[in-house]
């Protein structure tokens, strides 16, 4: 036994029980949210779905910035080993960076954190002249950032 058969010709609402002739409204009124009577008046739906849109965008965003300060700490010491000619400026560039990247991460409610984020990835890669495995790491935090910067423009609109 394969389970309850249904029939085929009944459609299903978002809350999983079978369409019925009797529903008040057409399904082109009806949002996604359910029945008009469950929006609020007056207020946008939300496109999300999310409880709160900005504050899980604000923490993808101190999210990725923390993870990327964490990667550039546990990196020194694999560079200088690997590597072998991390300067102590170099050293020093990372260790900047790391901090600022845990300063946006704290600041991600400020708009134009967002935009400091972006130039820290920036400085990353700028990083490059100074060891060649700085230009690969901020390449790639640049594509997480980037992706982040996209989630937050499909997310917020």
């Amino acid at each position: 036994m394969t389970g309850p058969e249904r029939d085929p010709r009944a459609t299903e609402d978002p809350t999983g029980l079978p369409a019925t002739e009797d529903r008040t409204g057409s399904p082109a009124e009806q949002d996604r949210t359910g029945s008009p009577a469950e929006q609020p008046t007056g207020e946008e739906p939300r496109r999300s779905g999310l409880r709160n849109p900005e504050r899980a965008v604000r923490g993808l965003g101190a999210g990725t910035l923390s993870l990327e300060a964490l990667v550039l700490l546990l990196a020194i010491q694999p560079i200088r080993v690997v590597g072998g000619d991390l300067s102590g400026a170099a050293i020093g560039a990372v260790v900047a960076l790391a901090v600022a990247a845990v300063v946006l991460a704290g600041m991600m409610r400020r708009p134009w954190a967002w935009h400091a984020g972006t130039v820290l990835q920036g400085l990353l890669m700028l990083g490059g002249l100074l060891h060649w495995s700085l230009l690969g790491l901020g390449i790639i935090f640049a594509l997480v950032w980037a992706y982040a910067l996209h989630v937050r423009r499909v997310i917020l609109g």
